[in-house]
């Protein structure tokens, strides 16, 4: 017998029914295929003094929101940062092997492994996944960014579900909420009063949670911001001292006096 590979159809073959694994409600009009939990939305951008990368909080399936506190955009080495949109067990799973693999380099050769090089790592490894993603049991579309010593800047690339990276010259965005927040960031860099790249690190922060507002005004997948509940989108900043995480009071002071306004 021939087998796919996808997990679940691996299942049946074997004779494993889904509807004696999962919950079936057929009847009510809704499929019995169970959903995988997702992770929406993230973006980077490229600012003044570098690059900002944000993700939303909320992990669903299909249309339950299975988690609020989930941390997308994933610190690989001290100039790197991978946001992640897609399913999280594979992308976090791809985040440790990247991880560990720059830091056995960095021991090892005394030195960091050059963007390039971490650019191939993170494209191989999403190649390696390509049958996972095809079968929809692992798809995952991230954005990866970091600073590039050699050139002296910032840089984001976006990749498809078969490892093809694209350099992004201001803005890579990913995620079910990415059409509201590309639409926005055209807008305002085309006939905005000054591209994003320009603006300082306070209005940039600003922006991020006004983009990532209006996302989850629109995509039910986003999480947005909950001040009540105090939870603000993951921001991280890039520039040549390394990778540093917005704190938390920073976005709330930011969010309450200059978003609600």
């Amino acid at each position: 017998m021939r087998q796919q590979g996808d997990f679940l159809q691996v299942l049946q073959e074997q004779g494993y029914g889904m509807d004696n694994l999962f919950p079936s409600s057929k009847g009510n009009g809704v499929s019995s295929h169970p959903e995988l939990t997702t992770g929406t939305t993230v973006f980077a951008m490229k600012y003044a003094d570098g690059v900002l990368v944000a993700g939303d909080r909320r992990a669903t399936a299909g249309n339950v929101v299975m988690y609020d506190r989930t941390d997308k955009v994933l610190e690989i080495d001290r100039f790197s940062v991978m946001a992640i949109a897609g399913v999280p067990a594979t992308a976090f799973e791809m985040a440790r092997v990247l991880e560990h693999s720059f830091k056995y380099y960095r021991r090892s050769q005394l030195q960091d492994l050059s963007f390039e090089g971490k650019l191939r790592a993170l494209s191989t490894l999403l190649k390696n996944n390509a049958p996972a993603a095809l079968a929809g049991t692992g798809t995952v579309v991230p954005v990866f960014a970091g600073y590039d010593a050699l050139e002296g800047c910032g840089k984001i690339f976006f990749y498809d579900i078969l490892g093809a990276e694209f350099e992004a010259v201001e803005y890579a965005v990913s995620g079910s909420g990415s059409s509201t927040i590309r639409g926005i960031l055209y807008y305002m860099n085309r006939w905005g009063t000054s591209p994003v790249a320009g603006m300082n690190e306070e209005d940039a922060l600003i922006f991020v949670l006004r983009l990532m507002t209006s996302a989850a005004e629109f995509d039910s997948a986003t999480g947005g911001v909950d001040a009540q509940a105090q939870l603000y989108p993951i921001v991280k900043r890039i520039s040549a001292e390394g990778v540093r995480t917005i704190p938390a009071d920073r976005l709330t002071t930011l969010f309450s006096e200059k978003v609600l306004s």
